[in-house]
């Protein structure tokens, strides 16, 4: 742990640099991206004259490797411009969406964005990646929007190119903690030994001061590992050191969630009943049906999220896109966190696109007209969302881009994730702003 930055922070001194209009992917464009050892693809759009040329953007996200993975990012962002460019495409243009594997990897992260860079696109939307140092200096160079970023760290909420539409694990960890600040005993939080990982307990414990509870007990854990055993008994022994009041089991680890609470189950026999509580991308309605449903160790739990529950009727449009054109393909699941902010970002690139019209369609054009007080509406799906720089409410914080800090809280009943009481919707911005994370 020692040595490692806690909160990273990007460079904003290289904005000046002009900006290349977008261009139609040539065939030598082709043969490098078939070069680059750093996953990528491409779907076609129209060609022609200058006019005519499709709207390029790029899409990335981790898959295939040993830790978080994100297929349906890409493959949601793909299946949108298929529905899109059916349409009619945007203001008359077509789409191009370009997609990479950053491989939850540092090198790979900043190969993506270099090649964003060398591609022209006119903006990264609807992405996930862990490097936000890695990936994001490239895109400030050539003032390139990082749109709907999955928020996972806190780079994405001070870079003047990031334009997140949710509040990421910053919201989502105080949100949790003010849920269970006034029906926890000992707090346990359980989360990867990754950088990352080194954000979540100190906005956990944002939102349990903010109720009045003493801090959780932070433990790290390996994000790759295939077994949790001692982690599980490490995390009951220390939720369980009350007996007057029932502790509380916090398992943050993305994708391993779910094999963590494979070992949790072993391991609780023996120790008094403690409740589990997390965050949605760490646990769906498909973990929960795979860990026992209503007999497992979710029910009754807590899991805060950015959005209104899978079953929502404000999710239909986005799920009809996918009947219609994705059909069949298992990575795009509706109920997944990361597929349902690709969805809102392309919202926002529409909106954008939109705005433009039959104007120049450029990278520089694209974060002008965010920048300067478009509002753009998601169906409900979020707040109204509005970026213009360093207004933010959270500047104070290091949340400078942090525009949308609803949070929406969940709990498992029968085995169903619905939505808790009066809607569910918790707002952390105050939270936040008191929030000890310097």
């Amino acid at each position: 742990m020692t040595g490692r930055r806690r909160f990273p922070s990007t460079i904003f001194s290289t904005l000046t640099r002009p900006v290349r209009r977008a261009t139609a992917l040539s065939a030598g464009a082709l043969v490098a991206c078939a070069s680059l050892t750093a996953g990528c693809g491409v779907i076609p759009g129209a060609t022609g004259g200058s006019g005519d040329d499709p709207i390029k953007v790029m899409t990335w996200a981790p898959e295939d490797t040993s830790a978080t993975n994100k297929p349906g990012m890409p493959a949601m962002a793909l299946a949108y411009a298929r529905w899109i460019n059916a349409h009619g495409g945007i203001a008359g243009r077509k789409l191009k969406v370009l997609t990479c594997n950053d491989r939850n990897d540092s090198v790979y992260a900043a190969k993506c964005a270099r090649r964003a860079v060398d591609e022209n696109v006119v903006a990264v939307v609807g992405s996930y990646s862990q490097f936000g140092d890695s990936y994001l200096a490239p895109l400030e160079s050539e003032g390139i929007a990082y749109i709907g970023g999955y928020g996972v760290t806190n780079s994405e909420f001070t870079s003047i190119v990031s334009y997140p539409v949710n509040g990421g694990q910053p919201s989502l960890l105080a949100g949790l903690g003010t849920a269970l600040a006034g029906s926890c005993g000992p707090v346990s939080l359980i989360r990867p030994d990754s950088i990352a990982g080194d954000e979540l307990a100190p906005l956990l414990d944002s939102g349990l001061k903010a109720g009045g509870h003493t801090v959780a007990d932070d433990q790290l854990a390996a994000e790759d590992a295939t077994e949790y055993t001692t982690p599980s008994e490490q995390a009951l022994s220390s939720a369980t050191k009350d007996l007057a009041r029932k502790g509380c089991v916090v398992p943050a680890l993305g994708d391993r969630t779910d094999t963590f609470m494979d070992s949790f189950r072993r391991a609780r026999e023996g120790y008094p009943a403690v409740r589990t509580a997390t965050v949605l991308g760490s646990v769906d309605q498909s973990v929960i049906n795979a860990t026992g449903g209503a007999h497992g160790p979710y029910e009754g739990a807590y899991i805060t999220g950015w959005y209104p529950v899978s079953s929502d009727h404000r999710w239909d449009r986005m799920k009809k896109v996918i009947n219609e054109e994705a059909f069949g393909d298992n990575r795009i699941d509706p109920a997944d966190a990361g597929v349902q902010t690709t969805w809102i970002a392309y919202t926002v690139l529409k909106a954008v696109l939109e705005k433009i019209g039959s104007g120049e369609v450029s990278a520089a054009n694209v974060r002008h007209t965010l920048d300067d007080g478009l509002k753009i509406g998601t169906g409900g799906l979020t707040p109204t969302l509005e970026w213009q720089p360093y207004r933010g409410k959270l500047s104070a914080v290091g949340f400078a881009r942090l525009v949308n800090a609803d949070v929406t809280l969940q709990v498992v009943r029968q085995g169903q994730l619905v939505a808790a009481k009066n809607g569910g919707v918790i707002n952390v911005t105050k939270t936040l702003e008191n929030a000890d994370i310097g």
